[in-house]
């Protein structure tokens, strides 16, 4: 099977004719607004700042006692670290971000390991919490779990820079399975649909911002 993160999967539930454009034969590609190049520039300027001491640039200092705060945290800091996990016949393991075996990959923008613990942080620069999916966080704790043996328990969060809003979760070693298979339901979809090739496509309110403009549920932006 085709390794796959939480984005994709996401993109597959929300409309597998789009996934099959976009991730298949690739004949499209997603359009980039301002909103993705802040949120790309913000991850960038946090990492140099925990990695290097880099100030955080003027137009993001509203930020800058946060990802200060985060970076007084005791522990070993590890940014944008990169994560592939396999699924073997035994259970999961951990691997290279682009290992022959990869099952899952994925991005931890800020890990701290102190000890048996760490505590995991993945910035948003979303308006507010509203959608927030907290199986993001499971499959990041699931991977770091496979990673770190000396881990045990994460202290995770998304942290929603511009509202302040902070929804948390505490993960623990024994439901790394759990976590991992958080996504089994799509992924069984998606593995039938590479087999059979039917990618149906979904009505939603997202249709007027797809790349896939051919598509019978298409329609101009308003």
């Amino acid at each position: 099977m085709t390794a796959w993160s939480y984005s994709s999967i996401k993109t597959f539930d929300q409309c597998p004719k789009k996934y099959f454009h976009l991730k298949v034969v690739k004949d499209v590609k997603d359009e980039v607004g301002p909103e993705a190049d802040y949120g790309t520039e913000f991850h960038e300027a946090a990492e140099l700042f925990v990695k290097n001491g880099t100030p955080i640039p003027p137009k993001f200092k509203q930020y800058a006692g946060v990802v200060a705060a985060l970076d007084r945290f005791p522990g070993e800091k590890y940014t944008e670290l990169r994560l592939g996990v396999a699924h073997t016949d035994t259970g999961y393991a951990p691997t290279t971000f682009f290992g022959k075996n990869v099952w899952w990959r994925g991005i931890v923008d800020l890990l701290i390991v102190n000890g048996d613990t760490a505590s995991m942080i993945d910035y948003k620069t979303g308006k507010n919490a509203k959608y927030a999916d907290m199986k993001q966080l499971d499959l990041m704790a699931g991977a770091i779990f496979c990673h770190f043996p000396e881990v045990n328990k994460i202290k995770s969060g998304l942290l929603f820079v511009v509202s302040g809003e902070f929804p948390k979760k505490v993960h623990l070693r024994e439901n790394l399975d759990t976590y991992m298979s958080v996504f089994d339901k799509q992924l069984d979809q998606l593995e039938a649909a590479m087999g059979n090739g039917v990618w149906n496509p979904k009505s939603g309110p997202l249709c007027g911002w797809c790349p896939v403009i051919k598509c019978e549920h298409h329609r101009p932006r308003r």
